[in-house]
């Protein structure tokens, strides 16, 4: 709420830095019915002054966002959320914490206490300021430096907290953190990694024992696969089988076959090793477009229903308004599959209509059902609208199996 306050005083938008840990989290939801439109507004209007980025408004609303940085630093030294314990004892090292960091140095704090203690009787755990919240709060962590010589920073993804603070503290003071190799640039952080940055030894667990160790790293991979039944496996069946006979007639550097995010991303992996790139939600039409423009005789985009819908479709005008040579594969599963089995936001019998608004030629929009037993007869359609030089579109049409066993299961 707290955010929402500060966004409306201030006339500024509130951001969440998402980092991976916090996008892996989960917890309950519960939802509830609310109306899709307000009947009558509650709100006052907004200055249009504000919301017009011509270059003189833009200029005074830059001012005006300069003017507000004071009143943020004010904020980000009085607020609750960054926290500052200051430590008497030991004063020439001292930790700055940015969320999960916290965490683990606490799981890590009891071992690290008497770690000091041994070093002197008399060592206390060093200052720590927790930060929460930007822009950073320059007058506690100016508090915090005052007489620190070493700074230790444990913040989770991209090194921003360090970074600013390597241009910002004098040069006397040593900042220890991922940019020194304290704390690892790559893959998660995690409590062993803190424990290592605070010079502790490594913590014994069941993987000490180098025989248990042995086994564990011999386990097989387990990565995730498409549901059993999924249809995309059949519809990556069906390509795979048009892509071996285009592969064979043109050769490998000539077949291209762009994909991007949802269930359907896991095409790359094995049975299927169907797709050769996987970016952003809308990019496979964008590149397969663009593969076709450099030559590439046959240039596929796979993309689901509801990411076609998010992000897919200005790709696919743009490819009709220059006739490029590309088959567009929309594998459309009736839902949006991925995160929970949502509604897409237009149904499937509308997309086929869509496609042909948008301008491709009615007999190069090719509507099919997925299946086991359909996927000679796919491919062979595959093949056909492969050769055509200019777009065509292929819905390839089956009902998620998941959707369809929660619809099930709600009609008992």
């Amino acid at each position: 709420s707290e955010a929402f306050e500060i966004s409306e005083k201030n006339k500024v938008p509130v951001m969440m830095r998402v980092v991976t840990r916090l996008a892996h989290s989960r917890a309950v939801v519960r939802p509830f019915d609310v109306p899709l439109h307000v009947k009558q507004a509650n709100l006052l209007k907004a200055n249009k002054l504000e919301w017009m980025l011509l270059p003189a408004l833009a200029r005074k609303n830059y001012e005006k966002m300069i003017e507000k940085q004071e009143l943020f630093q004010k904020w980000s030294n009085s607020n609750k959320w960054n926290t500052l314990q200051m430590s008497k004892n030991k004063s020439d090292f001292a930790i700055i914490t940015s969320g999960l960091g916290k965490n683990y140095y606490l799981e890590n704090i009891k071992d690290y206490a008497e770690y000091l203690k041994a070093l002197s009787p008399s060592q206390e755990l060093p200052s720590h300021l927790h930060i929460v919240t930007l822009p950073l709060p320059l007058g506690k962590i100016q508090e915090l430096t005052q007489n620190v010589q070493t700074l230790l920073i444990i913040e989770e993804g991209m090194p921003v907290i360090e970074k600013q603070l390597k241009g910002l503290l004098p040069q006397k003071i040593t900042v220890l953190g991922k940019l020194s190799g304290h704390l690892p640039r790559t893959g998660e952080l995690n409590p062993d990694f803190v424990r290592k940055a605070l010079s502790l030894e490594e913590r014994k667990s069941i993987t000490s024992n180098p025989d248990i160790a042995k086994l564990t790293t011999d386990l097989p991979g387990r990565p995730p696969q498409l549901c059993r039944g999924c249809p995309h496996a059949d519809s990556y069946s069906s390509l795979n089988k048009a892509v071996s006979v285009l592969k064979e007639k043109a050769g490998d550097d000539n077949v291209v076959i762009m994909s991007d995010i949802g269930c359907y991303a896991l095409g790359a992996l094995s049975p299927y090793n169907a797709i050769e790139s996987i970016v952003c939600m809308g990019a496979s039409l964008g590149m397969a477009r663009g593969a076709a423009q450099v030559g590439v005789k046959y240039a596929f985009g796979v993309i689901g229903d509801s990411t076609f819908l998010h992000s897919g479709i200005q790709n696919l005008v743009d490819a009709v308004s220059t006739k490029t040579p590309m088959t567009a594969i929309i594998l459309d599963n009736s839902i949006v599959a991925m995160t929970g089995c949502q509604e897409t936001i237009v149904p499937s019998n509308k997309l086929e209509s869509l496609v042909v608004g948008l301008g491709v030629e009615p007999e190069h929009v090719r509507v099919l059902s997925t299946f086991p037993n359909k996927i000679e007869e796919n491919t062979k359609i595959l093949l056909e609208e492969a050769e055509y030089r200019g777009v065509s579109v292929i819905l390839l049409v089956r009902e998620c199996v998941e959707s369809l066993r929660i619809k099930n299961k709600a009609k008992k």
